[in-house]
């Protein structure tokens, strides 16, 4: 038996030596057009696309070769203006080539012989004076900047948020900032990039984030965002975190253990949290994203229970839908009352409301834990508000007709509440003292007949918030998650103060600067009379009709210094800082 790595070397030497018709054997052979020597150019092209067009060539007699040299007579490019081409070429000295787009050579293909070069098959050269380059200018903080509704350069802004995106899954924050922040700045550019002389002097772009740029425009990919696209690592992060209530932590563990599918986790013997459990068990429903008809659909189930238990409460429609979004992945709604202290206690009822009417299937409250210190705001443990607050997964109805039959659902202590009981989850009774809350994967099954229920899960977050908050909380939830933490660093950068969900405190004056709307927020902030500033921004659909809004609640103005048109588009998903955990880990 001849060992596998002798068989391998004999099996080459036959291929170089050009046996059996192989294709070392075609190179040997004399070409039947001499005169013409080709060079497919890989850039734009691909290395695949590329071996595949050259074997082509060969095959019709052509003579290909695999590296420039002075031979060429004629490069062959796809997707590139004769400009770059000509760049490329004057890199490795200015030799006299035909530079040919690729339809000359399907055209010599067809024909199987080399066509007559017309000025259609020609790639077209523009002289470009340097310094006639647009340059680009954008101001530094993403809250000064309005975002075109029209991205120009989205095969740059798509790798880079990739890129931020892969950093996230790896609980690398600063990393992921970085690179949603020089997305936001190309995002606001108001033409294509074509040039990295159009980039200098902006602000946010690092030196990785231009790496990635300068290899789109030269290879028209990035091949750091495609190699992560094709990560294993990348692919399970993905999937695992799409679980509600499992965080990167949890996901890099569970990949440690070898589990990087759903079903290898449902396979598993790894016990999950309550949350975690109807996060697998809906899987499917809480990834496929949510309708602003869908949203208002729950808006007015929500604003049933908000004043069935407490009337004359407001509720308004926050998040991506308020930005003017017409698709999301969850629905947040945030709740008050006109008098000071009549919120207090409304989150309970509201809950057992939406219980007893079979609308949760998972939900999860906490408590408002904010104390106004006199000192000012000290800095938080986390990026999340103290609000009162409802973290849920809600049961709606396809047809909109929303019944009341109580559905399945987990309870505190992992036991399952009876559907004909129309009961909130506090009136099951269970055991005094049940066992710590846990579910094997044998126990959670992904919904087969998902197709042919009559309803879907929704991620639905409520927040409860006092009416002496409520613009600060309006601001924080509408986002986007990028535009609050850009506010916030202008207001400690450029402004000595401290903004967060609940209050706006001036550093230099020691005390808290009131507001009843965003409006007076921004004056704040901007240190500009209201009357200063322009019109409001007007975004499609911002509240239903039918649900009261409070009068500070609709679409800040603009400032002079800080542009309000941003706030909608800029590439990340979710509220500010103090926004939202629909991603956190809920174990963790």
């Amino acid at each position: 038996m001849v060992p596998l790595k002798r068989r391998k070397a004999a099996a080459s030497s036959v291929r170089s030596s050009g046996h059996a018709g192989t294709d070392g054997g075609r190179r040997n052979e004399p070409a039947k057009f001499p005169h013409a020597v080709l060079f497919l150019l890989e850039r734009k092209m691909g290395a695949s696309r590329r071996a595949f067009l050259s074997q082509l060539g060969r095959e019709k007699g052509f003579q290909v070769e695999d590296t420039f040299s002075e031979r060429v007579t004629h490069v062959i490019s796809e997707n590139n203006s004769g400009n770059e081409v000509r760049t490329w070429l004057d890199s490795r000295g200015r030799i006299p080539v035909h530079l040919l787009d690729i339809s000359w050579f399907t055209d010599s293909m067809k024909a199987g012989h080399p066509v007559q070069i017309l000025d259609r098959h020609k790639l077209q050269e523009q002289l470009v004076d340097e310094a006639e380059v647009e340059v680009f200018s954008v101001p530094s903080y993403a809250c000064q900047r309005r975002t075109t509704l029209d991205n120009h350069n989205t095969v740059l802004t798509d790798a880079l948020s990739l890129l931020a995106e892969n950093a996230e899954l790896e609980d690398e924050e600063g990393r992921g900032v970085a690179f949603r922040r020089a997305a936001a700045v190309l995002k606001a550019l108001p033409k294509p990039v074509t040039s990295m002389t159009q980039l200098k002097g902006l602000p946010c772009l690092g030196e990785h984030s231009l790496r990635v740029i300068k290899d789109i425009l030269d290879n028209g990919t990035s091949s750091e965002a495609e190699a992560t696209k094709q990560s294993e690592r990348y692919k399970a992060l993905k999937v695992l975190t799409g679980i509600f209530g499992v965080g990167a932590k949890t996901a890099a563990r569970w990949i440690r253990d070898g589990i990087h599918t759903l079903q290898q986790l449902r396979d598993s013997e790894h016990t999950l949290n309550r949350a975690q459990q109807a996060g697998l068990e809906h899987y499917e429903d809480v990834n496929q994203q949510v309708t602003k008809a869908e949203a208002d659909a729950i808006g007015e189930i929500v604003e049933k229970a908000v004043l069935s238990v407490l009337p004359g409460a407001q509720v308004t429609l926050t998040g991506g839908f308020r930005r003017g979004k017409l698709t999301g992945h969850d629905v947040d709604f945030l709740i008050t009352h006109p008098v000071e202290g009549r919120e207090e206690g409304l989150m309970p009822k509201v809950v057992s409301w939406l219980e007893s009417q079979g609308f949760l299937l998972y939900q999860k409250t906490t408590r408002n834990s904010y104390l106004e210190s006199k000192e000012g705001p000290a800095r938080p443990a986390s990026n999340m508000d103290r609000f009162e607050r409802c973290f849920s997964i809600f049961k709606l109805t396809k047809d909109d007709k929303h019944g009341t039959k109580q559905p399945e659902k987990l309870s505190e202590n992992g036991i399952k509440a009876p559907e004909d009981t129309g009961r909130s989850l506090t009136h099951v009774q269970t055991d005094p003292n049940p066992p710590t809350p846990s579910c094997t994967m044998a126990q959670i099954h992904s919904s087969k007949d998902r197709e042919h229920r009559s309803w879907r899960a929704v991620r639905v977050d409520l927040v409860v918030s006092p009416i002496s908050q409520f613009a600060f909380a309006l601001l924080g939830w509408t986002g986007s998650k990028l535009f609050e933490r850009e506010l916030r660093r202008w207001a400690g950068y450029e402004k000595a103060m401290s903004l967060s969900s609940h209050a706006l405190y001036d550093n230099n004056q020691g005390r808290y600067l009131r507001a009843t709307s965003e409006e007076e927020i921004f004056a704040h902030l901007a240190t500009v009379k209201v009357a200063s500033v322009q019109k409001p921004l007007k975004a499609p659909n911002l509240h239903r009709k039918k649900i009261p809004v409070p009068a500070s609640s609709h679409v800040p103005l603009i400032p002079i210094k800080l542009i309000k048109g941003s706030r909608g588009f800029d590439g990340a998903s979710g509220t500010g800082p103090g926004g939202r955990a629909g991603s956190s880990d809920g174990g963790e």
